[in-house]
C-alpha cells in the first residue's frame, strides 16, 4: 500500500517517523519548499522534532497536494483542523475515489462545525467505510524519543481498523482499535478544551487537589456529551457500547491536562496568567486546537443540550471576554 502523509507539523513528523521506522516508504506533503529542501539536505524537519532523522530513500517529498493524493492509496491527514479545507483546495471527488483516509486531526472543521469525516463525505463523497481515525493518548515529543506510546484506530469494523493499525505497530508503539469513529473524534476535540481549562487553572494558581476534581468532572462532561449525541446521525455507530474509561477517552484527557508537552495546557496557562488570546497565540507559535474547538462545541451543543458548564465557562473566557478568575470562580461552584 502506498501511504501519503499530509502535513509537516510535529504530529505529522512523528507519524512519518513511525512509518519509516517500520520501513514503509511514504509520500510526504509539506507546505513550504524551504522545509522540503531542508529535509532533503539535512534529513530532518527544521521546524518540528529536529532530533528525528529520516532515511531519504523512504521519502517522496512534495509540496503538491494533488500529487500526494494521486500517488497514495492511504492518505493520512495530519494538519491542524483549521487549515484542512485550504490544504485540500483544488481537489475533486475524482481525486479521492478508491482512496482510504486516515485522520490524525484532533479537531472539528471550524468553518462548518463538523467532524472531518462529515466534511470529506459532503465535499468529496468519501464513504465512511474508507475513513479511519488515529488518535491518542500520544504526544509527538515522546514518539520522537521512542517512549512507549499507545495509538487508537477507529473504523467501521475492527478488522478494517486493525489492518490500518498494523502499519504503525512497532517497538515503541502499541495500537488499540474500536468502531466508535465519531465518538472517538468528539472525545479528542473535547479533551483539548478541558486541557486548555486545566492550563487556565494552573495559571490562576489552583493546586493539584483542585485539578484532580476538575478533570474528574471533565470526564463526566465528555461522557454526557457523547451519550447525548449518540444516534444514527451522531457520535457513535459502535457495535458495542463505548467504554469511556478507555485510553482514547479518559487516557487522552488525562495526558493532555497534565503533560507539559500539551500545547493546549500551555496556551491555557498563559490565559490564566493574564495573556490575551492574541498574545498567547503569538507566544505559543503553534495551534492550540482547544481554542477553536471551544466555540465549535458550544454551538454544536445548542442542538444536543448536554450539561457542559465547564466547557461553557472556557468558551466564555476565550470568546466572550469573561475574566479567567471570574470564570473559574463559577466552575468551583459546580464541581463535585
Amino acid at each position: 500500500m502506498q501511504i501519503g502523509v499530509l502535513g509537516s507539523g510535529s504530529w505529522a513528523t512523528a507519524l512519518a517517523k513511525i512509518l519509516t521506522d517500520n520501513k514503509h516508504p511514504i509520500h510526504w506533503w509539506v507546505r513550504q519548499e524551504s522545509v522540503l529542501e531542508q529535509l532533503k539536505k539535512r534529513r530532518h524537519n527544521p521546524q518540528y522534532l529536529p532530533s528525528v532523522r529520516f532515511d531519504l530513500s523512504l521519502l517522496q517529498l512534495t509540496t503538491d497536494v494533488r500529487e500526494l493524493v494521486r500517488n497514495a492509496d492511504l492518505v493520512i491527514l495530519a494538519t491542524p483542523s483549521a487549515y484542512l479545507t485550504s490544504c485540500l483546495e483544488g481537489l475533486t471527488a475524482d481525486d479521492w475515489k478508491g482512496k482510504k483516509v486516515l485522520s490524525a486531526i484532533k479537531g472539528l472543521i471550524p468553518q462548518e462545525n463538523i467532524l472531518v469525516n462529515h466534511y470529506l463525505q459532503n465535499k468529496f463523497g468519501v464513504p465512511l467505510d474508507d475513513y479511519f481515525t488515529l488518535l491518542g493518548p500520544c504526544h509527538a515529543e515522546e514518539v520522537a524519543a521512542e517512549k512507549l506510546s499507545y495509538l487508537t484506530f477507529s473504523g467501521t469494523t475492527h478488522e478494517a481498523a486493525q489492518e490500518i493499525a498494523s502499519y504503525f505497530n512497532c517497538e515503541y508503539i502499541n495500537t488499540v482499535v474500536n468502531t466508535d469513529i465519531n465518538g472517538s473524534q468528539f472525545a479528542s476535540v473535547l479533551k483539548n478544551i478541558y486541557a486548555l481549562g486545566a492550563g487556565i487553572a494552573h495559571g490562576l494558581e489552583y493546586g493539584d487537589n483542585f485539578l484532580s476534581v476538575y478533570i474528574a468532572n471533565c470526564a463526566n462532561e465528555i461522557a454526557n456529551f457523547l451519550q447525548k449525541c449518540d444516534h444514527p446521525e451522531g457520535a457513535s455507530k459502535a457495535a458495542e457500547p463505548p467504554n469511556y474509561n478507555a485510553s482514547v477517552y479518559l487516557g487522552d484527557l488525562l495526558v493532555t491536562c497534565y503533560s507539559l508537552y500539551s500545547r493546549n495546557r500551555t496556551f491555557g496557562n498563559m490565559i490564566g496568567k493574564g495573556y490575551s488570546v492574541k498574545s498567547a497565540q503569538l507566544e505559543l507559535n503553534m495551534v492550540a486546537e482547544g481554542y477553536n474547538a471551544s466555540k465549535c462545541i458550544f454551538e454544536i451543543n445548542q442542538a444536543y443540550g448536554a450539561e457542559m458548564p465547564i466547557a461553557t465557562a472556557i468558551y466564555q473566557i476565550l470568546w466572550k471576554h469573561v475574566h479567567a478568575a471570574n470564570g473559574f470562580a463559577e466552575v468551583e461552584k459546580i464541581l463535585f
